[in-house]
């Protein structure tokens, strides 16, 4: 009995060393990848996340959903911690904007210039790792502190779980990078870590608090929270807690789950409704993301990137893009801008997943207060699009007017889809998976995630979302492109991918 003892501890370690060995070399390699070019890694990340899964699953090394890597699994749901961190930054940010706040430029951090591997300098790298520590640790300690089913086969390991992620976290800094003040910066990580776990313990209390009446996700919590901090604290400069998540924490979420969802290709292609799901999926990202896109440059007379970025990560929730605008791939007015565009759409999750929450107890989405949103949404977008216009490039005008663009597409794109989607056979879980996947929606992907729409939904939900990464080489090239032209996206290719969206949306029907 000692024997299997031994070796059943020996295998958590090995599950340590092998979410090492799977995730950082994806995100390193999608770096490489894009070396020297303006096209964002996040692009290759879906390549390799997806083709390495499959790869496990084919070869007989795992199983569909990658049962024998539970610590792939861990990762994959730690997706609200990479978001919160980018919650507390846009609620930093909305502070600035709104109080006209003007702050000194940090230089806390001289980053090292050394490139370590190509396409990612020693300090990035740093980050890159430091993030997977983080994740791990964080999600270990909210687990211990929270206490897991009997049925959690890592329950018992969580502690040590916890142990290797802080203790990883703390000691993996930048030696070569140059750091005004040690021991501030260090303290300073120390405290981003306490507040990120009170924030997700929080926001769990809170959400089990007012289930009884209103079955709103963790990540709504979560995200009120963190703003609120976030505008209260808008002077904290960056510690190494946060940096490393704000660079890295989200394309290690993804690089995790698209694994999982590439695990899962050939089960999933055999249940019923799959396809038509893949097939809005697909199309639905070509729809919602240019459509968006054409209705600005048309509109609103604008096709940089400094707005079309932003506004489409915040418009959709569109963690592709949300990545990509975080880890500063399309440059320092992007990267300033998402956290904002971001947080904006979250106020609105009470109407989404409040009515989502009645839609899953009926089976069927709650029909008239989706019409009543969508005209609110399709209101909003009008006035968001007419302010954008009028901005004449001034920063504080072009982020209002996103902001109200932000709030007032996702409106339109998760209410229109949905009762789009009414329209054809699929089940209510199915129409929110296929939602999930078409605008790759954050908020949505996290509360299917955590089981809002039942467990075959909780299952699918990495598969699902995952699929219809594979337009991204359209996304992603259309903005390499706009990088390359000095921030401008060319239009009438934008203009062409949005109509083929409409029509695959249309013919998703049929399926």
């Amino acid at each position: 009995m000692e024997v299997i003892d031994q070796i059943t501890n020996l295998q958590v370690l090995n599950q340590f060393w092998t979410i090492l060995l799977f995730l950082i070399p994806i995100v390193l390699i999608s770096r490489t990848v894009v070396a020297g070019t303006r096209y964002s890694p996040i692009l290759i990340i879906v390549l390799f996340g997806l083709g390495m899964g499959y790869i496990l699953e084919i070869s007989g090394a795992s199983t569909p959903g990658l049962k024998n890597f539970p610590f792939i699994d861990l990762m994959a749901k730690t997706t609200i911690i990479a978001l919160t961190a980018s919650f507390f930054v846009g609620g930093q940010e909305l502070r600035k904007i709104l109080a006209k706040k003007s702050l000194e430029v940090d230089d806390m951090v001289t980053p090292s210039d050394e490139e370590t591997i190509l396409g990612t300098s020693r300090t990035q790298f740093f980050f890159i790792v430091r993030a997977l520590f983080l994740l791990l640790g964080i999600e270990g300690i909210v687990r211990v502190i929270l206490g897991t089913g009997s049925g959690d086969m890592l329950a018992s390991y969580y502690p040590i779980v916890a142990y290797f992620g802080i203790a990883g976290s703390i000691i993996l800094i930048d030696n070569k990078a140059h750091v005004s003040n040690k021991h501030i910066y260090l303290r300073k990580g120390l405290l981003e870590m306490v507040s990120l776990i009170g924030i997700l313990l929080g926001s769990y209390y809170i959400s089990k608090t007012v289930a009884p009446l209103i079955a709103l996700p963790q990540i709504f919590f979560a995200m009120l929270i963190a703003a609120g901090l976030g505008a209260c604290f808008y002077k904290w400069t960056f510690g190494p807690t946060l940096r490393a998540l704000l660079f890295a924490g989200i394309p290690i979420v993804l690089a995790a789950n698209f694994l999982i969802g590439g695990s899962r290709i050939g089960e999933a292609f055999a249940i019923p409704g799959v396809n038509a799901v893949l097939v809005y999926g697909f199309f639905g990202q070509l729809f919602w993301m240019f459509g968006g896109i054409a209705l600005v440059m048309f509109f609103a007379r604008t096709a940089n990137a400094r707005n079309l970025a932003p506004g489409m990560a915040g418009a959709l929730s569109h963690s592709g893009l949300t990545g990509a605008c975080t880890a500063g791939d399309f440059g320092k007015v992007a990267a300033t801008r998402a956290p904002i565009m971001i947080n904006i759409p979250f106020f609105g999750h009470i109407f989404v997943f409040s009515v989502l929450a009645v839609s899953a107890e009926r089976g069927e989405l709650w029909i008239f207060p989706s019409l009543l949103l969508v005209a609110i949404g399709v209101g909003l977008t009008i006035l968001s699009l007419r302010n954008l216009r009028r901005a004449n490039g001034e920063d504080r005008n072009e982020v209002t007017a996103l902001m109200q663009f932000s709030f007032g597409w996702q409106i339109c794109a998760v209410f229109g889809g949905l009762a789009f989607l009414s329209l054809s056979n699929l089940s209510m879980e199915y129409a929110a998976m296929a939602q999930a996947s078409a605008i790759s929606h954050f908020g949505l992907f996290a509360a299917i995630q955590e089981g809002m729409f039942g467990s075959e939904a909780m299952l699918l939900i990495p598969f699902i979302f995952s699929m219809p990464f594979l337009v991204h080489p359209l996304v992603f090239f259309m903005f390499g492109r706009a990088m390359e032209n000095g921030g401008d996206m060319p239009v009438k290719p934008a203009y062409v991918l949005g109509f083929i969206g409409l029509v695959g949306i249309i013919a998703a029907l049929f399926v």
